[in-house]
């Protein structure tokens, strides 16, 4: 494997990619938290945070806005009380908040659903969305003015085409246009600053898929795309706003570097070509966790995510459970899991600002290289189970390197000549 850098030429800024959905919490305890900001976490999206249970009043509008009776403009209907330390606990660490509004996936509903329903009224719901936004943004019933981009209108509405399957939407998917069309025209108006969109999209599958003719599977992820199609056709129809557009993914590396450029083409033939492509659930082999696999897997995704045309992107999950998709932390220790550490060497890139020019004859290997004009540093991912010479050009002299892989996190070495299976390697140099 051979790896050239320029410092000297760069292609643009190093994008916000290493964030995660599920802040890590445990019961009501938000002290993990400053791990986020150890590691340079941009954003935490906050879905799913209403799963934690009913004692614990977390970020869904029924949660905040708990009488759907209730006058949206009188600050005694909202119980901001649990959201609030949420919010706040992020902002402290360094954290921006990437705010889903509407509910978390009931993965129950089978036996019965309880607010996955599409709203009785769009317009009232609009109006508590946009009541959340002032508090948490412009100091609105005793509020706060945080900086909270990114305003995500409900997730995976197109979890199922029949409604009585659906975890998340108990609603067709002209239900969900509407409800979209409503609630993004009204927040845009209020706040013109702020960035609407939506709608977590279960994703591009079918593309690659081997169809099986009329299987539950094929049916499903045809419908993903099919929900997609209707949606862009509806909002340029309607003339609706989309800041950016949120997708999900369960898959490899090079299947969703296929999908995320399906995603960015097909946004520009339906004319949205300044809306931003964020994919705000992801995670790859998550059965994987707590392994040296999984963080070279983790590491490849966010080196991938930085060259694909993707601009935000945000792992699922950093919250500490038992399930698999909860990948960065124990959930007996609660200390971090090596995939961690691929976020915080990730955030080394960031804090430097642009991209340089690297090559690399191996197309296995992910790398991607930053500098801010004084300092630089390269991130490589070997992502493979077999072990890859080395062989590293650059322009600069080497301050220190660090690899995560082979029994090891965030250990000190001298550059390696040969990249061990499953590790990733950051060096930073001097590169005045």
């Amino acid at each position: 494997m051979q790896i050239s850098v320029d410092f000297s030429r760069t292609v643009g800024p190093i994008k916000p990619v290493h964030g995660v959905g599920e802040p890590p919490y445990y019961g009501s305890s938000l002290s993990l938290l400053p791990y986020l900001k150890q590691a340079g976490i941009p954003y935490a999206r906050l879905h799913d945070i209403g799963m934690s249970g009913y004692s614990r009043k977390w970020v869904d509008i029924h949660h905040i806005f708990p009488d759907f009776s209730a006058d949206p403009t009188d600050p005694a209907s909202y119980d901001f009380t649990f959201t609030e330390c949420l919010i706040n606990a992020l902002v402290e660490n360094g954290v921006e908040p990437f705010f889903r509004l509407g509910t978390s996936i009931e993965n129950d509903a089978a036996i019965k659903a309880y607010h996955i329903f599409p709203p009785t009224d769009y317009e009232k719901w609009a109006v508590v969305c946009e009541h959340i936004i002032r508090h948490y943004t412009e100091g609105w019933a005793d509020g706060f003015h945080h900086p909270i981009t990114y305003w995500e209108i409900w997730n995976e509405p197109d979890n199922e085409e029949d409604p009585a399957l659906n975890q998340m939407w108990r609603g067709n998917k002209e239900q969900y246009y509407r409800l979209y069309d409503v609630a993004s025209r009204h927040l845009k108006a209020r706040f013109p600053h702020l960035k609407i969109g939506g709608y977590g999209s279960c994703g591009f599958y079918a593309l690659l898929q081997s169809e099986v003719e009329g299987t539950a599977a094929s049916l499903r992820t045809a419908y993903f795309i099919e929900f997609l199609d209707g949606f862009l056709d509806y909002i340029r129809e309607h003339g609706c706003p989309l800041d950016f557009f949120s997708w999900h993914s369960y898959d490899s590396i090079p299947h969703n570097r296929i999908y995320a450029d399906y995603a960015r083409r097909r946004l520009d033939e339906a004319g949205y070509s300044a809306t931003e492509l964020i994919c705000d659930e992801w995670n790859n082999e998550f059965r994987r966790r707590s392994t040296y696999e999984h963080a070279a897997l983790t590491c490849g995704m966010l080196l991938m995510f930085q060259n694909a045309p993707v601009d935000v992107a945000t792992f699922y999950e950093a919250n500490v459970s038992a399930s698999p998709y909860s990948g960065l932390f124990d959930p007996c220790s609660y200390l971090p899991y090596p995939a961690y550490y691929a976020f915080a060497a990730f955030s080394r890139l960031y804090a430097l600002g642009k991209q340089a020019t690297l090559t690399c004859d191996d197309e296995e290997v992910c790398a991607v290289a930053a500098t801010d004009g004084q300092s630089g540093c390269v991130l490589i991912a070997n992502p493979t189970n077999q072990p890859l010479p080395l062989e590293f050009s650059h322009s600069g002299r080497i301050q220190a390197c660090y690899i995560t892989g082979d029994g090891q996190t965030e250990a000190p070495i001298a550059l390696p000549t040969v990249l061990p299976p499953y590790s990733f390697l950051s060096v930073l140099l001097c590169v005045e």
